[in-house]
C-alpha cells in the first residue's frame, strides 16, 4: 500500500499540493487527473521521493520513504517522469539496461538480460532495441522510457503522463499494457492522465485533484459523473454509456 499523510509541497509562498492524505491499496491501476496546475505530477513526484516534502509523510509498505535507502526503494518503486532527456548517446536497449540498476548495480548477469529482453518484447521494441534514441520518433522514445521502468521489475509503477507524445493507437496499445501489468504481473500502477476518457475505461480507483488537494476519491463509477468532472475541470460535462464505457463529452 502508498499511504500519505498531510502531504504537502510549498514553493516560496506558494502552496501547490495541500494537505493530501490518501490510501492506495496494492494491485490494480489507478489514475490521478484533474485540470492543469491541480499538483497531480507534484504529488507522484513526493511519494517517489524525486521532490522533497514540505510537510507530511509517505509510505510504501509501511516503509518511511524519507527513511528507507534508496537501492532497497528502487527495488520497490519505479517512477517514469513526465520529461525525460538523455544527453547520453544511448540505444533502446541501453536505456531499458538501466531499469536493472538497482538490482545489479551495473554488472548485469544473465537474469538481468531476460528482464531487458522481456520488456523490449512487453512494450514491441524489438525492432529498434539498437537504434538510439535520437533515431525514433517521440512516441517511440516514450515506449523505451516505459520499457525501462517495466525493467526494473518492482511492485509499484509510476507514470507521468504516459501518453505524451504517443499517437491514438499506440496511446491504446500503452494502457492495455498497463493493464495487463496490474492483471498479469500483479503490479500497483499509478498513473497521471489527462484524458478522462482513458481514466475512465482502465482504471481501478480514480483520484480527482484540483487546487492542490484531493476533490474526490473512488471508482470509476463514482467519479466518472457529469456533475463530479464539471465541478473538477469548471466545464460542462456530459457522461454517456458507450459499450459499457461511461466516456465523457465535454466539447461545446
Amino acid at each position: 500500500m502508498i499511504e500519505t499523510q498531510g502531504v504537502s509541497k510549498a514553493y516560496h509562498d506558494r502552496l501547490v499540493v495541500n494537505d493530501v492524505s490518501i490510501n492506495i491499496s496494492k494491485g490494480g491501476l489507478t489514475s490521478i487527473i484533474g485540470p492543469n496546475g491541480a499538483g497531480k505530477s507534484t504529488l507522484l513526484s513526493m511519494i517517489s521521493r524525486l521532490t522533497p516534502m514540505t510537510a507530511g509523510r509517505v509510505q510504501v509498505d509501511g516503509l518511511d520513504i524519507t527513511r528507507t535507502p534508496g537501492p532497497e526503494l528502487a527495488k520497490r518503486l519505479a517512477i517514469l517522469r513526465q520529461h525525460n532527456e538523455s544527453t547520453l548517446r544511448l540505444t533502446v536497449r541501453d536505456l531499458v539496461a538501466f531499469g536493472r540498476f538497482p538490482h545489479s548495480g551495473g554488472r548485469l548477469t544473465d537474469t538481468d538480460q531476460q528482464h531487458i529482453d522481456e520488456a523490449i518484447h512487453y512494450l514491441a521494441l524489438e525492432e529498434y532495441q539498437q537504434r538510439h534514441l535520437d533515431e525514433l520518433s517521440g512516441g517511440q522514445r516514450q515506449r523505451a522510457y516505459v520499457a525501462m521502468v517495466m525493467c526494473q521489475d518492482t511492485e509499484y509503477v509510476l507514470l507521468d503522463e504516459p501518453l505524451n507524445n504517443i499517437d491514438m493507437h499506440h496511446a491504446v496499445g500503452m494502457m492495455q499494457l498497463l493493464r495487463r501489468a496490474a492483471d498479469e504481473k500483479g503490479k500497483t500502477v499509478v498513473v497521471v492522465l489527462h484524458d478522462i476518457n482513458f481514466a475512465s475505461c482502465y482504471s481501478d480507483q480514480i483520484i480527482a485533484m484540483r487546487a492542490g488537494q484531493v476533490a474526490y476519491q473512488g471508482t470509476p463509477e463514482q467519479i466518472i459523473r457529469g456533475e463530479v468532472l464539471s465541478d473538477i475541470y469548471q466545464l460542462p460535462m456530459q457522461v454517456h454509456e458507450i459499450a459499457g464505457q461511461r466516456i465523457c463529452v465535454y466539447f461545446r
